[in-house]
């Protein structure tokens, strides 16, 4: 009786302490599997890799501040000036463009230019040689004018001596006033752009005479004289003022001489013709100022 006593009451004790025990461990146990469970877990996250985190976060940045700088960007785009192709820095400078719209443009040729020399030199250079000539200017002012209106327009570019004249290719009569020149031509493209006839300056008026390497303006009748014009070979004195090759006797217009080249003129004369045409007919390639 006494042992079962003893035994209700040591496990009455035991059960008034188990409970507390029980529930110590208890507690022990949960936060024991708590902190087994949740320390692998914040392991395992804080071991995530922070440079992805990092690099969200700075393209985050980046992209924020593109996104602030931009604005600015934009703003500073409407005050820049554009260039374009009337600005002096692309065109030329200012002083030169100012100075150019100033400028009035000059005729090709005018009765009363600054250059009043004397005597005017021009190349005449053909397929067959050169030939350098003097232009008497003072002399014969308005043919020599009206002459390098021709010249400096290019309208001899291309043209020709298309004529020999000699004295075994002219009409054999007892009257007949037989001479020897070469005669040349503007390219056929000019003749629509030609000038009007000028009037006839003649030998008595200028002085000049029909010699050995004078240049003189072919016409036919008086004042219809405009671009073609001819050498002399030897001195060809029915050709001047009173002169019988001319029914008028006004002669022609003489206005310069051979100084350099007789012998291409010479050769021209020489050159095989049919009749008094040229065949070929000597190519001018171009006349041109020396002075």
């Amino acid at each position: 009786m006494a042992s079962f006593l003893v035994s209700r009451a040591s496990s009455r004790s035991t059960n008034q302490v188990l409970p507390q025990s029980h529930t110590l461990s208890s507690t022990l146990v949960v936060m024991l599997l708590t902190a087994l469970f949740t320390v692998p877990v914040f392991a395992q996250s804080s071991a995530k890799p922070a440079p992805k985190r990092s690099s969200t976060t700075s393209e985050k940045t980046k992209g924020k501040s593109q996104e602030e700088k931009q604005p600015e960007k934009a703003a500073q785009i409407p005050d820049a000036k554009p260039l374009s192709s009337t600005s002096p820095t692309l065109a030329q400078p200012a002083s030169t463009s100012a100075s150019a719209s100033t400028e009035q443009p000059q005729s090709t040729i005018r009765p009363m230019l600054p250059d009043t020399a004397a005597v005017v030199k021009i190349r005449i250079l053909t397929t067959a040689g050169a030939i350098e000539a003097d232009l008497f200017r003072r002399a014969a002012p308005g043919t020599v004018e009206n002459f390098l209106h021709y010249v400096i327009g290019g309208y001899y570019t291309g043209g020709f001596f298309h004529r020999t004249v000699k004295k075994d290719n002219q009409p054999d009569k007892p009257d007949s006033i037989k001479i020897e020149v070469i005669q040349s031509t503007i390219g056929s493209l000019y003749d629509r752009y030609a000038m009007p006839p000028i009037e006839i300056e003649t030998t008595k008026e200028t002085g000049i005479k029909h010699l050995d390497g004078t240049l003189s303006m072919a016409r036919d009748e008086p004042n219809s004289a405009q671009y073609e014009f001819f050498i002399c070979i030897g001195d060809q004195p029915q050709l001047d003022f009173g002169g019988h090759r001319n029914p008028d006797r006004q002669g022609f217009a003489a206005f310069g001489r051979v100084s350099k080249g007789m012998d291409i003129v010479r050769k021209i004369h020489q050159s095989r013709a049919a009749g008094q045409a040229l065949t070929p007919p000597i190519m001018i390639i171009s006349i041109a100022r020396k002075s």
